[in-house]
């Protein structure tokens, strides 16, 4: 994991520190030791990625659906033949098991790339004939799209929102989570290693209160996908509703709390409140 110890953000298929010098520390959680740093980025970063997508994203739209799919399915092939180092990243970086990363994170974005990959080869789309004329539907690339993703899942959801709007046509900026970084760093070297076209996928590391702000008020992003916290759904959806945004909120979860009789009740209301993502579940003492 040594290569791993400064973390660049990767700007028109380049990596680059940012404009500021500025780096944050990323924590391994099961050990509280300091394992990388990464970008503290800001308005600035997030300005020179978007330009480049905007820059990238005419050549890349006319793109025929073909070649597209083939520069997705090339990305998932590297991802699956370095799935081992991509499963250990993951699991270093979330504390999570080794064995899930391996059979359940990393499959799955190698999957997502692979599913809207060959989607796109496939597109039907209906059309109405009426006695005036006949109606159907296309559907255009939009132009630059923000995709923000949790800490949780940080490779699985990441790539469920880079995919589809590559595949799409669209350009990316994303962020991934401060808190588990790596693959997405991994992965910005696969599509680099892939042959992606310059500017096509942007992934800015930082804040979601600096680098996150920046993408969603960003007037050349057309559209944002963002899985996280309630709370910060609610920023997101007014930041981008003066603009008429196109949004994608996966917000809160469904996760319980189990509170036994014999905790500290304040802390427990105090933790609750903090995490509008669960909810509790009462359990009495005997």
């Amino acid at each position: 994991m040594a290569r791993l110890k400064k973390i660049l953000n990767y700007i028109d298929g380049k990596f680059l520190p940012t404009a500021s010098s500025k780096f944050l520390d990323n924590i391994n959680p099961a050990t509280g030791e300091v394992i990388a740093q990464i970008p503290d980025s800001d308005k600035a970063d997030v300005e020179q990625a978007v330009r480049a997508a905007e820059k990238a994203f005419s050549k890349w739209s006319s793109t025929s659906a073909e070649e597209r799919s083939n520069k997705l399915l090339a990305i998932a092939d590297l991802i699956e033949q370095k799935s081992e180092a991509f499963a250990l990243a993951e699991c270093i970086d979330t504390g999570k098991p080794l064995t899930l990363a391996r059979s359940v994170d990393i499959p799955r974005a190698v999957s997502n790339f692979r599913f809207f990959a060959t989607g796109i080869r496939h597109f039907a789309s209906e059309s109405h004939h009426t006695e005036q004329a006949v109606n159907y539907t296309l559907r255009q690339p939009l132009g630059v799209v923000g995709c923000i993703s949790p800490w949780n899942l940080p490779l699985y959801l990441f790539t469920w929102k880079i995919a589809p709007a590559l595949a799409a046509g669209c350009t990316v900026v994303a962020k991934p989570s401060e808190v588990t970084p790596m693959t997405a760093f991994l992965l910005s070297e696969m599509c680099q290693k892939a042959g992606l076209p310059d500017g096509v996928l942007n992934i800015v590391h930082g804040y979601g209160n600096r680098a996150g702000e920046a993408i969603c008020t960003h007037p050349k992003v057309k559209a944002i996908s963002f899985t996280g916290g309630t709370a910060t759904g609610k920023i997101i959806a007014g930041l981008a509703a003066p603009q008429f945004k196109k949004l994608s909120l996966e917000l809160g979860g469904k996760n319980p709390n189990i509170i036994f009789a014999d905790c500290d009740f304040e802390k427990m209301l105090e933790t609750f409140k903090a995490n509008e993502s669960s909810f509790p579940i009462f359990i009495s003492g005997q």
